[in-house]
């Protein structure tokens, strides 16, 4: 789920008819001396940040005047909460309370439907209101086909104990919150406290809303960079990893920085599974190695090559890991010499000087680990490959060994670099990329080998050269599946004049700023 931040998902609310405070959210000092000025004072000042109890945390101050509220908003802005950087505030008036509410709808996957909760005390978690006061709770499912309306929610209103008027106004919140929810495809939606003000209104003090993963796409306007449910603002190289995954719908591909600066230790390693519960297993095995994981990542779902060879790429623009560890499930139905030719390129590509274990069980795991051993055995850390009767603790050990032997050396990433055709080179578009074939180069091959090892038959022979055999349109529609045969065959039993580019968007100003910061110290 993708999460929203409290000043997003307030803006939501308002925009369906349900009040919040007046406010404005702040980057700066000066930007919330600003806001607190156009409101007027006492105000409230509250650190945007994907964590619970903030109060608690001294992420939420109370200002009188302006003096207050930069010297506040200093302290507030850079702060380390968890695992975040706090870069906004939201700056609002302090309201007079009167009395608590907790409102929330989520999706309830078991019934198939949304689930509206209302209590008539708020301030706390659902849990522990739950726990401590379950006569103040009601419940009701939602048919999505008719939707929530007002007169719903005020019977839910009075059935948590809410009495007179004040039904009327809270009916009318749960009612909107339901629209929130349905308009921008929310998986989860929750006003606490929604509170009753001295003057008599009702009012969302706080909102967190979360946006199914699958429906991100259909809602550029709210500026969701990546459609993951993480702790934290997304870093730059999983910003860049998200990218590839958002319009190629082939396998998965996940990727999550457990560091995003990983430091000189000799420990970490570069992680990279196959499916859940073979890479949870996976990644037990090489903690109880005595390494620590510098990402988590998995390509499962039938990938082609060209997806495992980005985040291949991607895992290895990480200095200073010691090694490079693959583990699925070992039983995998994708054909796994897809990923062993993914690897190979990216691993070709980048020459990394650290050992690399990869453990590839599943079909046609002896093709695809003949291909590892045949295409990879030159690098001079060491790249082996294993299938599903080698155990990850056994592969974990071995990396450990390789690792040893190595002496711990901690990886430099190399300058991001893309093949340059010559001019007029023929070429056609791929679903992610393009091909590029050397016709003179072509001239001088006497196997034409790319052509047999291409199975979706993209190529044919004309004239001695290898050409296209199908309508481009097709092709770039996803004819050619970036099996990646073509390009390893030409390289290594052809003249090498094939040359197949994935370009991965952001990378290379990625590696120029980490080489930069190496460089510089």
């Amino acid at each position: 789920m993708a999460r929203l931040f409290e000043y997003q998902s307030k803006s939501l609310l308002k925009e369906k008819g349900i009040p919040i405070p007046r406010g404005g959210v702040a980057g700066s000092p000066d930007e919330a001396v600003k806001i607190a000025g156009e409101i007027d004072y006492p105000v409230v000042l509250k650190i945007q940040a994907w964590v619970t109890g903030r109060a608690n945390l001294g992420g939420i101050r109370f200002a009188e005047n302006a003096d207050e509220v930069k010297r506040i908003a200093g302290e507030l802005l850079g702060m380390k909460v968890k695992n975040f950087t706090v870069e906004k505030i939201l700056v609002e008036e302090k309201l007079d309370i009167e009395r608590e509410f907790f409102a929330g709808i989520i999706v309830d996957d078991a019934e198939k439907s949304p689930l509206v909760i209302f209590s008539s005390i708020g301030g706390t978690g659902i849990e522990e209101i739950a726990r401590e006061h379950p006569e103040s709770i009601a419940k009701s499912h939602v048919d999505p086909l008719f939707g929530f309306k007002d007169y719903h929610g005020r019977e839910l209103a009075r059935k948590a104990g809410i009495t007179g008027k004040l039904i009327i106004k809270v009916g009318s919140v749960l009612s909107k919150l339901y629209n929130v929810m349905k308009s921008y495809d929310a998986r989860s939606a929750e006003i606490n406290p929604l509170a009753l003000t001295k003057d008599g209104n009702v009012v969302a003090l706080d909102c967190h809303i979360t946006v199914d993963d699958y429906a991100v796409y259909r809602h550029p306007e709210l500026g969701i960079e990546i459609a993951r449910e993480f702790d934290r603002p997304a870093t730059e190289l999983e910003k860049i990893a998200y990218r590839v995954e958002k319009k190629d719908y082939r396998g998965t591909f996940y990727f999550f920085q457990m560091v995003e600066k990983v430091p000189p230790d000799g420990k970490h390693i570069g992680f990279h599974g196959a499916g859940g519960g073979g890479s949870m297993m996976s990644m037990d095995a090489v903690l109880n190695a005595g390494f620590k994981i510098a990402n988590f990542c998995d390509t499962s779902g039938n990938p082609p090559a060209s997806k495992v060879y980005r985040a291949a790429k991607i895992i290895l623009s990480q200095p200073n890991i010691v090694g490079y560890f693959a583990s699925g499930s070992g039983v995998a139905s994708q054909e796994q010499f897809h990923s062993a030719r993914g690897f190979v390129k990216a691993f070709l590509e980048e020459r990394p000087e650290i050992p690399a274990v990869l453990r590839l069980g599943g079909n046609f795991e002896e093709k695809a680990i003949e291909i590892l051993h045949t295409y990879l055995k030159e690098l001079p850390a060491g790249v082996e490959g294993y299938g599903r009767d080698d155990s990850p603790d056994f592969c974990a050990t071995r990396l450990k060994e390789l690792v040893e032997k190595n002496g711990g050396k901690p990886h430099t990433p190399k300058p991001y670099s893309e093949y340059t055709p010559k001019e007029g080179e023929y070429s056609f578009e791929t679903i992610t990329g393009r091909i590029y074939i050397d016709h003179e180069l072509c001239d001088k091959c006497e196997t034409k080998g790319c052509v047999s090892e291409c199975p979706k038959e993209v190529l044919k022979i004309e004239n001695g050269r290898a050409v296209l055999n199908m309508d481009p349109e097709e092709v770039k529609k996803g004819k050619c599946t970036e099996c990646l045969a073509c390009e390893i065959y030409c390289q290594f039993h052809g003249a090498g004049g094939l040359h197949i580019v994935l370009p991965i968007p952001g990378l290379k100003e990625y590696r120029e700023r980490i080489l930069k910061e190496i460089k510089e110290g």
